[in-house]
């Protein structure tokens, strides 16, 4: 599949279930169940994966493991737009080996609870993180399509996972208590 565009805007989210059923009543589908995920980025010790803007990241789900790169990314109108590529990988544990065989170490974890639905072409992700609830929207028209849902100018976050971590001035990984 290549390098591929991604483009998505996240929203800080005062009640999941009501996001849902506003979605469901739009004509969302369902496409994965609420389910567990652990994200692990990777860095050399040098940073210079972060300090080029881009990012190595392993997920494990119940459903296999992905590792994907992100390049610099840009932020418009709340909208975060970055190259990424993605692969679904057999074995997660000798993937990491791997990447520790080639000098890159873990440098942050986080975890969420995710479920995944579709709608008006969008992939649209409903999480719970350890910082609260939040829905991603990804894809073509992912800004309209919030507001659409009745988020405001307000809810739109334009920080990833880690750097709203390190904002709120936590330490360590974002991890489940």
């Amino acid at each position: 599949m290549g390098v591929q565009v991604e483009s998505e805007i996240k929203l800080r989210a005062a009640s999941l279930p009501a996001v849902r059923e506003r979605l469901l009543a739009a004509g969302a589908a369902p496409r994965l169940p609420r389910h567990f995920e652990e994200n692990v980025l990777f860095d050399r010790a040098g940073g210079e994966l972060r300090a080029a803007g881009t990012v190595l990241r392993l997920r494990r789900t119940p459903q296999g493991g992905v590792l994907t790169w992100k390049g610099e990314k840009r932020v418009l109108n709340g909208v975060r737009s970055r190259p990424e590529a993605e692969s679904a990988v057999a074995d997660a544990d000798a993937v990491e080996a791997v990447l520790r065989g080639l000098g890159f170490a873990p440098t942050f974890r986080y975890q969420k609870y995710r479920e995944t639905l579709g709608w008006r072409g969008l992939d649209v992700a409903l999480d719970e993180t350890p910082l609260g609830d939040y829905v991603e929207l990804e894809g073509e028209g992912a800004r309209a399509a919030a507001f659409d849902l009745g988020f405001v100018e307000l809810d739109v976050c334009p920080l990833s996972y880690v750097e709203l971590w390190l904002a709120s001035g936590r330490g360590g990984d974002m991890v489940f208590r």
